[in-house]
């Protein structure tokens, strides 16, 4: 009996997380589909666009620095609760502001608030699942920030079509995460002792409990998940080259010229979703749990399809579906791989310091991406070549996870 209440409860820690996380890109992800407007309204430059978003993004890394490695010391509820709150407050903060300073500053703390989320998430669902079925439940946790995108889509381009005002993209999205917030605050448990669950795996946990500087001293000497790590930024870099100006690819010349090619670019974070629980299959029973071969190919594929993007620019509409959802799959789908690394290479004791380490490389090379990819837009006049850019990244991500030879070495690295 005890047996089937903890398994009950392991599907619930689970979905629920997925579902408060579902809605968090909906005050993240919300910024591509404003940026068009804010940047005509405001008079701001995509290059300055860019700027923002590079402030958001390091706003995040940095968080994910000091939150991941939170997370393993305090409750992961917690800290969730705490950060989305004030990514609501941010982002209404931003909905009325009218100079480009103030929403510099805001969205720069809302990426840190927000950055308090997917760790402390990580560390709730490795508290409540054994290794053995981790990578299923990083598959699906990792398909819900997919499908949040897909979310944040779908209300940006109700809202857009309804020929709504940038500010409400900052007003009513987030609007869901509040709801997902309360819900997950009444159902969620940091730990399985917390309901007198009591597991040899647990007690194995606590006796290796490392000090903040002992953990980061670990994560930091490991080299194969510091080259994961460097890898997983230009993943990232690719990853918000879709989601972040791909949108403005799309909108055109006019903000307010709303087209039934807008959605197109749903596919992208529905490929996403899909990809994202599917590496975890892949990764198992195409490349038998070898994790670097998974995401060197998808990200190859990740390449092969950018690059088609900007060669067939002419694409009729059912092809352009098609290749978006592809895009999306691939340059996505891999991340999922990515997160098992960690609890591999690392170990369960410090899943919170190493994800928060690993998404700290991430959104550094994201936030620098952002810039570059609004300078090329500002000195081509062509959209197109984000396409070509998202290809190149790829290919070095692709490189760089080659670095680590195979399953085998990575083993050496833990066992």
């Amino acid at each position: 009996m005890m047996a089937n209440n903890f398994r009950r409860d392991q599907w619930k820690m689970l979905l629920v997380t997925m579902f408060a996380y579902l809605f968090f890109y909906t005050g993240r992800h919300n910024f591509g589909w404003a940026a068009k407007g804010m940047a005509e309204d405001l008079s701001i430059s995509f290059q300055q666009i860019g700027w923002i978003s590079f402030a958001m993004l390091m706003g995040y890394a940095i968080g994910q620095l000091i939150n991941g490695n939170l997370a393993d010391r305090f409750s992961p509820k917690h800290m969730i609760l705490t950060g989305g709150t004030l990514s609501v407050l941010c982002n209404l903060g931003i909905s009325y502001a009218d100079t480009y300073k103030t929403i510099l500053l805001l969205w720069t703390l809302n990426g840190y608030f927000q950055s308090m989320a997917w760790g402390s998430g990580s560390k709730l669902i490795a508290n409540w699942w054994s290794g053995k079925e981790r990578g299923k439940a990083f598959g699906f946790y990792t398909m819900a920030a997919g499908s949040s995108s897909v979310m944040t889509f779908l209300i940006a381009l109700f809202l857009i079509q309804d020929d709504q005002s940038w500010r409400t993209l900052f007003r009513y999205p987030i609007l869901f995460l509040l709801g997902a917030l309360i819900l997950f605050a009444f159902i969620a448990y940091s730990h399985p002792r917390l309901k007198s669950y009591t597991l040899e795996e647990d007690q194995k946990k606590e006796d290796l409990k490392l000090n903040w500087k002992q953990a980061y001293l670990a994560v930091f000497k490991n080299k194969s998940f510091l080259i994961v790590s460097f890898a997983i930024g230009f993943q990232s870099m690719a990853r918000y080259g879709l989601i972040f100006w791909v949108p403005i690819h799309f909108l055109g010349s006019n903000y307010k010229d709303s087209t039934d090619d807008l959605w197109i670019t749903l596919f992208i974070p529905i490929g996403m979703a899909i990809g994202a629980v599917s590496f975890g299959y892949i990764s198992d029973y195409i490349f038998k749990s070898n994790r670097i071969k998974s995401i060197r190919w998808g990200m190859l594929c990740s390449c092969a399809i950018a690059l088609l993007i900007y060669f067939l620019p002419e694409a009729n509409r059912l092809t352009a579906v098609i290749l978006m959802f592809a895009a999306g799959f691939f340059v996505y789908g891999p991340q999922a791989n990515f997160w098992t690394l960690s609890p591999d290479l690392l170990g369960v004791k410090l899943v919170g310091t190493g994800i928060g380490v690993m998404n700290m490389f991430a959104y550094v090379f994201a936030a620098f991406g952002e810039p570059l990819f609004g300078k090329v837009i500002d000195y081509t006049k062509n959209t197109a070549n984000i396409f070509l850019l998202v290809a190149i990244i790829c290919a070095i991500c692709a490189l760089i996870i080659s670095l680590v030879n195979n399953k085998n070495n990575i083993l050496k690295d833990y066992e």
